[in-house]
């Protein structure tokens, strides 16, 4: 890691444009980082709706649940969440929360319904970039699973500064928030011509994961990752980054 000029380390992140990004901003600010937002994700509703007559219900963003709470979803058996945000925002929505995994994570998930959903009917509702592992693991599970795409994730125009302060070395630290956001800063910086030098200049950075998934994908993509957050949370993450990026200014 190298030392930084400036009274607080830059730290990109890629959270949606919305209350999200003004709460993780919000969050690095409090750790004492001056953020740098650039969205990687928006979201484009399908229209679709997820069935209300399984036994278990999974969602896994709050993102899909405001969608199927703005619809008037009313399901009639469990409800699963991924995430204490997913299942904080099914809570605002009214909605009762059955089960949260201990790991937030898809084989987290399997690994808690796993001797519980064989011969059940469960609904997962998410977006198009979904894991299999989810899918896949409930099914050999036993349970007969339906998976519902209420939206798509896509990037947004304009994205990419955060790629070309990379490769100006102007970066201290970056937050990855899941795999996509890895692939769409790769491809806006390949958009403007620096992949390979974005890449390089996050040698020197401290690059942050939410979790194992998200580390997989940047590091066979080239990007070395120093630290993966304890949970899977921006908060974990963020204070993980910013640590490292003040520790290794210390040194």
């Amino acid at each position: 890691m190298s030392m930084y000029e400036t009274d607080e380390p830059h730290v990109a992140f890629f959270r949606p444009n919305d209350e999200r990004a003004e709460r993780a901003a919000e969050t690095l600010r409090g750790l004492g980082a001056t953020p740098v937002s650039d969205p990687m994700l928006a979201v484009e509703p399908t229209g679709e709706l997820p069935r209300e007559d399984g036994d278990f219900a999974v969602l896994t963003s709050k993102t899909g649940v405001e969608i199927a709470a703005d619809a008037g979803w009313s399901p009639s058996g469990e409800i699963v969440a991924i995430g204490s945000a997913t299942a904080g925002a099914l809570e605002t929505a009214g909605y009762e929360v059955d089960r949260i995994p201990a790991e937030y994570t898809s084989s987290g998930l399997v690994s808690d319904l796993r001797g519980t959903v064989d011969g059940s009917r469960v609904e997962v509702a998410r977006s198009d970039h979904g894991s299999a592992v989810l899918t896949d693991g409930l099914e050999a599970a036993g349970s007969y699973v339906h998976e519902t795409i209420l939206y798509r994730l896509v990037r947004p125009d304009g994205a990419g500064k955060s790629g070309r302060m990379a490769a100006d070395g102007e970066l201290a630290g970056v937050c990855f928030t899941s795999s996509l956001t890895v692939e769409h800063f790769l491809e806006a910086a390949a958009e403007q011509g620096i992949r390979r030098s974005a890449i390089d200049g996050l040698t020197d950075a401290v690059v942050g994961a939410i979790g194992d998934p998200t580390r997989n994908t940047a590091e066979e993509s080239g990007i070395d990752v120093d630290v993966v957050a304890e949970t899977a949370t921006f908060d974990a993450l963020a204070r993980a980054v910013v640590d490292e990026c003040l520790n290794s200014r210390a040194q």
